[in-house]
């Protein structure tokens, strides 16, 4: 059994979009009906996130941490316990390609870690995505690490403990632990995972990993000097 791990604090307006992804990615001819499972970890939800992972028969796990490593490694443990043999790790406000989850378990490694690429800068400033774009090199063997699309196997992720209780780079701390095990990960460039670009994190410190990352990255050039002139849709 293979699974797929979403953390979500109050996701109801994205997580639907997250979830008919990942379903489709689910039945993938690559996959030879292996059942795939779905776990969301509901942290601190008090909208509707439940009711809309019901409808795209996800399960649900409830943790109250407000705290992204808490409740991505709630969830990959609930995976575990039923028997899962692979995490997919993504985000709730993310949709992976169709072929996302057979090419992670085919990768030939122990880990899997992708890119991602922005399909909605919103407010930030134009620059920067000039910046991410040339920090996120989309090339097999690169170096980046996201939580929103990475993978390993039951066994790499029993090896080094899981995901840390962290509520930023939880992701970066698993794999680092991966590196240090000397466990084989698997650096490609596809498939990519499309993300939001959105600044309002959804706890305190940051529930979303990639958030906070977008928002270090316009501090590093801004630090550095470089004039990060307004996006249109800010200036409108």
């Amino acid at each position: 059994m293979i699974a797929m791990i979403v953390p979500a604090h109050n996701e109801a307006e994205a997580i639907g979009r997250c979830l008919a992804a990942l379903r489709e990615a689910a039945t993938h001819p690559g996959l030879d009906g292996e059942e795939v499972l779905t776990v969301v970890a509901l942290d601190a939800c008090s909208d509707q996130t439940a009711a809309v992972c019901a409808r795209y028969g996800a399960v649900t796990v409830a943790v109250d941490a407000r705290c992204v490593g808490v409740a991505r490694a709630c969830a990959a443990n609930h995976a575990l316990a039923l028997g899962a043999r692979w995490i997919a790790s993504t985000d709730a406000d993310t949709t992976v390609p169709p072929d996302w989850l057979w090419k992670q378990t085919t990768c030939g490694a122990e880990a899997f870690c992708g890119i991602v690429e922005v399909v909605d800068w919103l407010d930030y400033p134009s620059s920067l995505r000039e910046t991410f774009e040339r920090r996120e090199v989309a090339k097999d063997g690169h170096a980046h690490v996201h939580g929103a699309n990475l993978g390993v196997s039951a066994a790499a992720y029993r090896t080094v403990g899981g995901f840390a209780p962290l509520t930023t780079g939880e992701d970066v701390a698993l794999v680092r632990a991966l590196q240090k095990a000397r466990l084989p990960i698997a650096w490609h460039a596809r498939p990519v995972v499309a993300t939001s670009a959105r600044r309002a994190a959804r706890a305190p410190n940051g529930f979303s990993g990639f958030s906070g990352f977008l928002q270090a990255l316009e501090r590093e050039a801004l630090g550095a000097g470089v004039r990060l002139l307004p996006s249109p849709a800010a200036a409108g």
